[in-house]
């Protein structure tokens, strides 16, 4: 028997109407879908938007990722969870792992690839690429990311602004994904920067309870919540811009 072939899918930011036509092709297609929770929480937004497009019946799997620093946990989840979506895969059934935004940028998806190659090279693994929350983010924004000669920096928020202050003199315009808990110390990086003033705030873009933040300097007093994204630009015509909205 030939086994099943797994698809990464990006299925988007999280506004239903953003997932690829593609996506939702594949998975109409497939056996049995994973998706990634926390230890702690089995809810997955990203179940929510696959669903509507998933065959009667479909099993879908959460896999527990560890919420943790301790690379040795982390990595012993990676292996264990990979092998159990081989062992599925061995069965000749096709599945798919579904992430939030693009299954190539910060995702869970990232590391069980890495670790299939590595215990089950045969196996074939397509990824589809999806909508990003920073990308939707923008639009939502009416706001380029990057013009001209301009870089663009994508930073994890996850150790605050640390990384940012190693690259600000670089930084034309920078995205934090992640911000969530140390959105504090990123707008205190930005405010260091004398980018503060030209950065908003995106909390749980293309929800029905999306908030836009136009002045960051509140995450020093609390911290958003867990879907925050923070853009900054150098550009002064990022403040005319976001004032329109």
């Amino acid at each position: 028997m030939n086994p099943g072939t797994l698809y990464g899918i990006g299925v988007g930011p999280g506004d239903p109407n953003l997932i690829t036509l593609k996506a939702a092709r594949i998975l109409g297609e497939v056996d049995v879908v994973f998706a990634a929770s926390s230890t702690k929480n089995s809810h997955s937004q990203a179940v929510e938007i696959a669903k509507p497009h998933l065959k009667e019946s479909v099993p879908v799997e959460m896999i527990p990722f560890p919420m943790t620093k301790n690379m040795e946990t982390m990595e012993k989840a990676w292996e264990k969870n990979a092998l159990d979506i081989i062992a599925v895969l061995e069965e000749g059934r096709n599945a798919a792992f579904i992430t939030l935004g693009d299954c190539m940028t910060y995702s869970t998806f990232g590391y069980v690839l890495k670790n299939i190659q590595r215990l089950a090279p045969h196996i074939a693994v397509v990824s589809v690429p999806g909508i990003t929350s920073y990308q939707a983010a923008a639009s939502r924004l009416n706001t380029p990311l990057v013009e001209g000669e301009e870089s663009l920096t994508l930073l994890s928020g996850v150790n605050g602004g640390g990384r940012f202050r190693e690259v600000a003199d670089h930084a034309d315009n920078v995205v934090f994904l992640k911000a969530y808990k140390n959105a504090g110390d990123i707008a205190q990086s930005l405010g260091e920067a004398g980018m503060d003033g030209n950065s908003v705030g995106v909390v749980k873009c293309g929800l029905e309870d999306e908030q836009i933040i136009t002045d960051i300097n509140v995450f020093r007093e609390k911290a958003p919540n867990y879907w925050t994204l923070i853009i900054s630009k150098k550009s002064k015509n990022f403040v005319a811009q976001k004032k329109e909205q």
